[in-house]
């Protein structure tokens, strides 16, 4: 079992940060991810096509042997991630936006929040945001019109610097010293984000920690690939390969599936 992959899902191509972070922990481990990008983003959808998709993804990744999945999309955790842990017997890691360690460290006890409104309207994020963010006053922003820029490969357009502008503009008035990202598509916006953002400002996502989390669960369940062959990566989507392509390296190759 040590040698099947990991599953990896996400609503498109932001997981493939995730990914990166548990490629580069975890050298030996085959991967297959899955980019539900014809869906995208979900962070718009009910709690019910949420859970639906999530289940959707969920059984293809098993189809293909999964060992373990990964749910690289904040949305789908804190509105599925229950559910399917509930339903099928593989570990689930999910990914949730990291107030925690932004509540504990401000010193200007104003820490930002950019994610999308599945996210911030979800209980799981409202229960760990009142656990952690004690006397701190926590800015939300719904990071509208975001994730479909960057599958329709304009990460880095004009068009995403004026939104996050707008989107940034009562964080930095509020004075935060930490903005927290709250989907797996913003990592790849951060180019912009520290040329907006005042210096101080620190930036958190959560990628290093589910790699973590990753490798702790394959210890613990004692199903951590010791093979030192090449590792396989499976990439797969049913929206664009060529905005895949544009976040990965050369080396990787996208396919398209109908899913």
């Amino acid at each position: 079992m040590s040698n099947q992959p990991i599953g990896i899902f996400d609503s498109g191509v932001g997981g493939t940060s995730v990914y990166k972070e548990i490629e580069a922990l975890l050298p030996n481990e085959n991967t297959i991810y899955l980019a539900d990008s014809a869906n995208a983003p979900y962070g718009n959808k009910s709690a019910e096509d949420i859970l639906r998709l999530s289940i959707k993804n969920t059984e293809l990744l098993l189809s293909r042997n999964c060992k373990l999945i990964v749910v690289a999309c904040n949305t789908a955790t804190t509105n599925a991630i229950t559910a399917l842990r509930a339903s099928y017997n593989v570990p689930f890691i999910g990914i949730e936006p990291a107030i925690k360690p932004a509540s504990l460290n401000s010193k200007t006890k104003a820490v930002g929040i950019l994610a999308t409104k599945g996210t911030l309207s979800s209980q799981l994020f409202h229960n760990t945001t009142n656990l952690y963010k004690n006397d701190v006053r926590v800015i939300e922003q719904i990071g509208e019109g975001i994730v479909p820029l960057i599958e329709a490969g304009k990460t880095l357009s004009s068009e995403m610097r004026t939104l996050l502008t707008i989107y940034l503009e009562p964080m930095i008035d509020a004075d935060i010293d930490y903005l927290v990202l709250g989907c797996t598509h913003y990592p790849y916006l951060l180019p912009l984000l520290l040329d907006i953002l005042p210096n101080h400002v620190k930036i958190i996502d959560s990628g290093e920690a589910v790699a973590r989390q990753t490798k702790a669960i394959l210890e613990t369940q004692n199903i951590i690939n010791t093979q030192t062959s090449t590792a396989r990566h499976q990439f797969y989507t049913n929206g664009s390969t060529e905005v895949m392509h544009l976040l990965l390296d050369k080396k990787h190759k996208v396919e398209f599936l109908k899913f």
